[in-house]
């Protein structure tokens, strides 16, 4: 699975770009969940082509487009088209379950 670091400057154009389901993943080093998630989940069988990860320290404009309130907060794009917030356990079984979920869901644009 692929793995890309965003940040404020190339996380709409990159997440246009890309094809195929994409995990966005807000994080922080502070925040252990975040740790356990960045160590664990590239690790997991989940059924997306990548893992986009952004620093929510580091970009500010991010978080607030997103509307990040806790983290590790987590967001599903396919082929460009935003499907909106994943709110899961961090596990295989219970992401797969929101992405289906979420993937049902009409898309929207970008925030």
């Amino acid at each position: 699975m692929d793995q890309l670091n965003l940040t404020d400057f190339d996380v709409d154009q990159q997440l246009l770009a890309l094809p195929g389901t994409s995990l966005l993943i807000f994080t922080s080093v502070g925040c252990s969940n975040c740790r356990w998630a960045r160590q664990r989940l590239p690790e997991l069988a989940l059924p997306v082509e990548r893992l986009c990860w952004i620093d929510a320290e580091e970009n500010g404009g991010a978080v607030q487009r997103y509307g990040v309130f806790h983290l590790p907060a987590l967001f599903v794009v396919r082929d460009g088209e935003f499907h909106g917030a994943l709110r899961s356990e961090l596990s295989v079984g219970a992401i797969s379950q929101g992405l289906t979920h979420a993937l049902s869901r009409v898309p929207d644009d970008l925030p």
